[in-house]
Order: structure tokens, then C-alpha cells, then sequence
């Protein structure tokens, strides 16, 4: 599966953790990032991330292309509801596209670990299946 992580400011230290906590299921999956959430993740947790420009540069709309063509299984993108700045990536136009791509969007922890914690079950092998089923 391909993963693409995101994560506002005041969340890329929860992105960190998250992605300590979760390195084994993460390492067998083909992940992106965001510029500066891509680095600190593989500077703390070593896992080989592709990474596209920062937010504020259009890594997001570089995420969002390949949601649009097919190449992206599962978005994380923790997002700060309060406090987000204007630089920082846009979830709206991410959530539109996951939802006409029907790609699970996880925008807090508890969803992102419940989507994790599916895959590490191999309860949902291939989200697309699903898609086709409706």
C-alpha cells in the first residue's frame, strides 16, 4: 500500500510518535510525506520515505495528484483545527479528492490509528476492492 503522511505544525511532533509507535506495520508499506514531516519522520524512525516539497510549497498538491491518479492507498493527516496557518498544506482540497477517490482519509490520531491497526490485521487488504463492490 502507498501511504501519504501530513501533518501541520503543532502535529508533526504527534506525526513522530505516531510513526515510532507504528514502524513495523509503516516499514512494509511504501511511504510520502510532506518536505519537513517526510524528514523529522526518517530522521527519528529511519523509515524510507518519499518526499515531496513542504506544505507551504505544494507538497500537498503534489500528494493530491497522485490521489487523483490512483497511486496513493491511504492518506494521514493530522491536522491542527485550531491553530492551522495560512502556509500550511489544505486538507479540504485533499478530503475532496480522497472522497471522490474513495481513499480512507485519517485527520486525527484515534481514526489513524484505527486505519493502521486495520491493515496490521489484514482486515482490508485493498481499499479499491471496496471501492468496486458499490
Amino acid at each position: 500500500m502507498n501511504i501519504a503522511l501530513i501533518a501541520h505544525d503543532k502535529k508533526k511532533k504527534q506525526m513522530i510518535n505516531f510513526t515510532k509507535k507504528y514502524k513495523d506495520i509503516l516499514s512494509k508499506h511504501n511511504l510520502c510525506a510532506t518536505g519537513t514531516t517526510g524528514r523529522l519522520i526518517n530522521e527519528e524512525t529511519n523509515l524510507d520515505i518519499e518526499r515531496f516539497l513542504s506544505g507551504p510549497l505544494g507538497g500537498d498538491q503534489q500528494i493530491g495528484s497522485k490521489i487523483a491518479c490512483d497511486k496513493i492507498d491511504l492518506v494521514i493527516f493530522l491536522r491542527d483545527p485550531l491553530t492551522a496557518q495560512p502556509h500550511e498544506p489544505d486538507i479540504i482540497a485533499l478530503m475532496r479528492l480522497c472522497d471522490v477517490h474513495s481513499v480512507p482519509i485519517a485527520t486525527n490520531i484515534s481514526t489513524a490509528e484505527i486505519l493502521l491497526n486495520a491493515l496490521h490485521r489484514e482486515e482490508v487488504t485493498n481499499w479499491r476492492e471496496i471501492k468496486d463492490r458499490y
